[in-house]
């Protein structure tokens, strides 16, 4: 890929749009985890220690938060004016005679913080004269949202057309490390692949069937792959539309010669809920009424040999339902067991990258991407629009 990294450009004095992903998950009014702030620190610190003019823009929320003021990005500014050690100026203005005036006034290695990009009319539609509104603010474009790359926005795609643009370190260390996965694993490759749904997952399958060694599944998707080998799952969501697909990729797994493992055991609960009734039972002993929520100990203990022993490991999606404590020691085994092994490990999706902080072993993780459905997506060898923006766009 045609990407120029940022580290070799000259920024000093230069006003550089910085498109981030801030979008963070919120409780109770209060920023609850700001790992993509951490993430995203090394491009700003880069770019301010070298000169740059920042004016930095995410988005924060629902797509059609525009006249929601707790969607304000004030929140984030002061998070993240927090990280970076310096103040940070934010503006709530979407006048953009104004926000130019801002973005002039700015001296060498300063930061101007944009309010919510949602609440500006065209954000989500692709709108060349928002683009151009914002191509006003900036000599220069830097996307370090990769977690949005597989989507197209105005300041993501359509700002390119009107500005040098180039990725952030982050963005371009996602792209890197996600070719580097696909083009160059160590062997054995291990691909660890939970989550909800099969149909939320079999394109990665299909797409890591001719490069890996072994499939090991958990969470709710076991059940559907189970039930296909007409194994009983109780009251475990079932996608019956893809049963059939479930058998048929088993087989070819089989034919390809890639070790296809399911769970052994399960922690069953009498309800969808934190407090409910639960048990381990063996891989048949899933009862009518009783649900499926995480793998059993032997499970994990079977995963953890197969980890141990990869050269390469692949994990998206969760061994369990891990938003309830007690189903999460799936999840939680298999970071550990991830974290001890001397593999090259990659890990994608939110929900499997928080399992990851949970077990408090992210600093030992070769890559922990902050993408997930664009993750999948590169992964499953699509073009994704916020990646083919960026190439040959810095001679404009």
């Amino acid at each position: 890929m045609n990407l120029t990294r940022i580290e070799n450009i000259d920024v000093k004095s230069q006003r550089v749009f910085v498109r981030v992903d801030f979008d963070l998950r919120m409780e109770n009014g209060k920023i609850a985890e700001r790992s993509k702030l951490e993430k995203t620190l090394p491009t700003i610190e880069l770019l301010s220690r070298k000169g740059a003019r920042i004016v930095l823009g995410t988005h924060f929320g629902k797509q059609d938060a525009r006249k929601d003021s707790k969607y304000s990005t004030r929140v984030l500014c002061d998070e993240f004016s927090e990280l970076f050690g310096k103040p940070i100026q934010f503006t709530e203005s979407q006048d953009f005679n104004e926000l130019k005036n801002l973005s002039e006034s700015l001296e060498d290695g300063q930061i101007l913080f944009l309010e919510n990009l949602n609440f500006f009319e065209g954000e989500w539609s692709d709108d060349e004269e928002l683009a151009k509104k914002y191509a006003s603010l900036a000599d220069i474009f830097v996307n370090d949202a990769f977690a949005i790359a597989h989507q197209t926005l105005t300041s993501t795609t359509t700002l390119t057309k009107f500005l040098p643009s180039y990725p952030g370190t982050l963005f371009f260390r996602e792209v890197e490390s996600l070719s580097n996965l696909m083009n160059k694993p160590d062997k054995p490759f291990v691909a660890i692949i939970g989550g909800s749904t099969v149909s939320g997952k079999i394109k990665i399958m299909n797409s890591l069937l001719s490069r890996v060694n072994t499939f090991l599944i958990g969470g709710a998707m076991a059940y559907t792959f189970l039930k296909s080998r007409a194994v009983p799952v109780g009251s475990s969501v079932v996608e019956k539309d893809y049963e059939v697909l479930a058998h048929q990729f088993i087989d070819k797994a089989g034919i390809a010669g890639v070790d296809f493992q399911m769970p052994i055991d399960h922690i069953i609960a009498d309800s969808f809920a934190a407090k409910a009734k639960n048990k381990s039972v063996d891989r048949m002993g899933i009862l009518d009424g009783w649900i499926g929520m995480d793998i059993g100990p032997k499970t994990i203990s079977a995963f953890e040999k197969i980890i141990k022993n990869a050269g390469t490991v692949f994990w998206s999606g969760p061994m369990g339902v891990i938003e309830f404590d007690r189903f999460s020691n799936g999840s939680t085994q298999i970071a550990k067991a991830i974290a001890k092994s001397n593999t090259k490990s990659f890990i994608g999706g939110e929900e499997t990258v928080l399992a990851v902080y949970k077990a408090g072993v992210e600093g030992k993780i070769t890559h922990l991407s902050t993408g997930g459905g664009a993750s999948l997506e590169f992964l499953e060898g699509r073009v994704l629009p916020g990646i083919k923006a960026l190439e040959g766009t810095n001679e404009l």
